[in-house]
């Protein structure tokens, strides 16, 4: 599902315009990113974490040369989604 389909979905159940919708889901998103930079971690209850993890640097391999090449160390976001959230993903199908 797009931002376009969540916009949608929102629109028929709460009656509020796209236009709005859209702006909120916008400040939403911004919201959890600016956290994340600051903090490191953002919680949502039943549905889950985000955090920011690091990756250590490694030695890989460039297929088209062969050539070993260095991959620095870097900060990564992860999503961990709450046990909520993984059993209503794994009972979907019930």
């Amino acid at each position: 599902m797009t931002k376009a389909g969540i916009v949608d979905k929102i629109n028929k159940t709460t009656g509020f315009t796209k236009k709005d919708i859209a702006i909120i889901i916008d400040h939403f998103l911004d919201f959890i990113q600016d956290s994340l930079v600051e903090k490191g971690r953002v919680d949502l209850r039943k549905f889950g974490n985000f955090v920011i993890k690091e990756r250590k640097s490694r030695i890989a391999r460039n297929p088209r040369t062969n050539q070993e090449v260095k991959i620095p160390g870097r900060e990564v976001p992860i999503f961990k989604p709450s046990r909520v959230f993984k059993e209503k993903v794994n009972n979907r199908k019930k």
